[in-house]
């Protein structure tokens, strides 16, 4: 029995894509190797949202030579779809194969996927006892930083029926919560013929028995509309947690970046959210050192983060991205100042997150628990409805099970609970 192992590296709709992968290769009898071992293949799916992300693909792909010189080495993912060149400069890799091209794997290498009817669908989630569901994939925004629309193409959305037929059997499997994902998931539905949208997709997805709690991954600040805040106010499976990036507080540099709205757009949209949905938990991504950055830009950034008090933020540096707009502007900031401001902008997240979850605090709360701690086997970790996470002792078995427990004390990374 020929052996496979998986290496993934980026966003959910990344881990989405390779679940499915390995779903062909063990439909067709492959032998997966999760432990250091040697495999006979080794599928490598790549990221390319920043320079550092081409680098660490690059370092997994010979890893994997490294591990087995004679394995297959397949190459796919969004740096392969880029930079296909690069790769095969590679001594070892036998595969590249586009994103487009990801559910034929088998195909090149001459073993056949079988059933089409297969293709594409999932039916569990390594590794996850959160089940990632993509339902969109691509993006029109084509910020002024980003290559994912040039690796990923155009917004496409799947067909409801799919979506449907995929979380039931996901559900099946003991999968409590899904979390939809996609490149740009307010997108979902623009390109169907059919006029839905997001909120027909929750909606189908509530009425299935099981399914316990959806969760809404990445959404842009513009497709979070009143529909969608009525929607998550009123229901009882989805989960009080928007992440939606801002990028930047600053309006000079949003026009820059090609992000369709001013940093008071945002600001009044946080409001709405919060008078709406009440202790509901948002959390964004910010960008530092985006070309021609001033002191005075960042602190408009790092104003906007106070006034809207995150649960947390993804604070990151710009990568000028070969191919993108932004790559070509004047004003390039340099690593060492991108660094000082990453330091103090993290210093200001972390107490927002502190203050967010203070209020919750000797509160009853309900916890979907995920795994034992990698250090103690007695201590479980999972997270709220709202996304506090949180570490709780117990001797009995409770992953996946959701679980009442009381908020007793803030450390660095969770939330000390006792069960209740």
């Amino acid at each position: 029995m020929e052996t496979v192992k998986f290496i993934t590296l980026g966003c959910k709709v990344n881990q989405y894509d390779t679940q499915s992968i390995r779903e062909q290769f063990l439909r067709r009898n492959y032998k997966e190797i999760l432990n250091g071992c040697k495999a006979d293949i080794y599928v490598v799916n790549t990221c390319t949202v920043t320079a550092t992300a081409d680098g660490k693909s690059r370092h997994a792909v010979r890893r994997a030579i490294r591990e087995n010189p004679r394995a297959k080495i397949i190459v796919t993912g969004c740096y392969a779809q880029l930079n296909g060149e690069e790769i095969a400069g590679i001594t070892g890799v036998t595969h590249i194969i586009k994103n487009q091209d990801k559910g034929r794997i088998l195909d090149f290498l001459s073993r056949g996927c079988g059933n089409k009817e297969d293709k594409g669908m999932i039916r569990g989630f390594q590794g996850h006892t959160r089940a990632f569901l993509k339902i969109q994939d691509g993006c029109d925004n084509f910020c002024s930083y980003c290559k994912v629309p040039l690796a990923r193409g155009r917004s496409r959305s799947r067909p409801l029926n799919e979506i449907k037929r995929e979380a039931c059997q996901l559900v099946k499997k003991g999968f409590k919560e899904i979390v939809l994902c996609g490149i740009c998931l307010g997108a979902y539905g623009r390109d169907l013929s059919r006029k839905i949208d997001l909120i027909d997709v929750i909606g189908a997805l509530e009425k299935i028995e099981g399914l316990l709690r959806i969760r809404l991954s990445s959404i842009e600040a513009g497709d979070v509309k009143a529909r969608l805040i009525r929607k998550m106010a009123l229901s009882k499976k989805l989960c009080r947690h928007l992440h939606i990036p801002i990028q930047s507080g600053d309006n000079e540099i949003l026009r820059k970046m090609n992000r369709r709205y001013r940093s008071e757009d945002y600001l009044a949209l946080i409001r709405q959210v919060k008078k709406n949905i009440p202790k509901i938990a948002v959390t964004t991504d910010v960008m530092v050192g985006f070309p021609g950055e001033t002191e005075r830009n960042f602190e408009n950034t790092v104003n906007l983060v106070r006034r809207i008090a995150p649960l947390r933020v993804h604070v990151f540096p710009y990568s000028r991205r070969p191919g993108t707009f932004a790559s070509c502007l004047k004003g390039q900031i340099n690593g060492r100042a991108i660094s000082a401001r990453i330091s103090r902008l993290k210093v200001v997240a972390e107490k927002c997150a502190f203050k967010y979850a203070k209020q919750f605090l000797n509160k009853p709360v309900e916890v979907l628990f995920e795994r034992r701690h990698k250090s103690d086997n007695k201590l479980w970790e999972g997270y709220t409805g709202n996304y506090l996470k949180v570490r709780s002792g117990s001797a009995k078995e409770l992953k996946n099970q959701l679980i009442k427990v009381k908020l007793k004390k803030i450390t660095n990374d969770c939330i000390e609970a006792a069960l209740l």
